[in-house]
């Protein structure tokens, strides 16, 4: 039975940390498809100062494609150096993983997009130690705060 709660799960203080404070996003489910919704935040990403690292399961190394300029890898374990924020664009049943992949890896943070929720996973990420947020956007929490894209 999960334990968290909505209110948790966009904690302002730790939204803040991440979007101020966090600096390379490792994005899961990031192609070089520019129509996707994941394409469009890693270029917000960038465009405020992030280094997004694409990660998707159709990159096999070692001819795995640049996304925006950045190196793409085909897991998280993959990824040669740290990781402050797992942004998992992926539908809420295999999300989950990817949680646990990011606690693995000693990632700062782990941000699940709108739409994306899995209290279970929020349950053990958060036990783990690793902040995260669920069911929001950057976009959505930088124009909340005022900021512009």
């Amino acid at each position: 039975m999960a334990t968290s709660d909505r209110s948790s799960w966009q904690d302002p203080a730790t939204v803040d940390r991440m979007l101020d404070e966090l600096d390379t996003w490792a994005v899961v489910g990031l192609s070089g498809d520019p129509s996707r919704t994941a394409y469009t935040i890693a270029e917000l990403l960038q465009r405020r100062g992030k280094r997004i690292v694409p990660v998707h399961p159709v990159f096999a190394e070692p001819d795995a494609p640049e996304v925006l300029g950045e190196q793409g890898y085909a897991t998280l374990a993959d990824i040669p150096f740290p990781v402050d924020v797992v942004d998992v664009f992926r539908r809420s049943e295999a999300a989950g993983d990817f949680a646990d992949q990011a606690v693995a890896i000693g990632a700062g943070g782990v941000w699940f997009q709108l739409g994306v929720v899995d209290e279970q996973a929020f349950d053990r990420t958060t036990a783990a130690g690793v902040p995260m947020v669920m069911d929001t956007c950057p976009a959505i929490e930088w124009r909340r705060r005022g900021s512009v894209a």
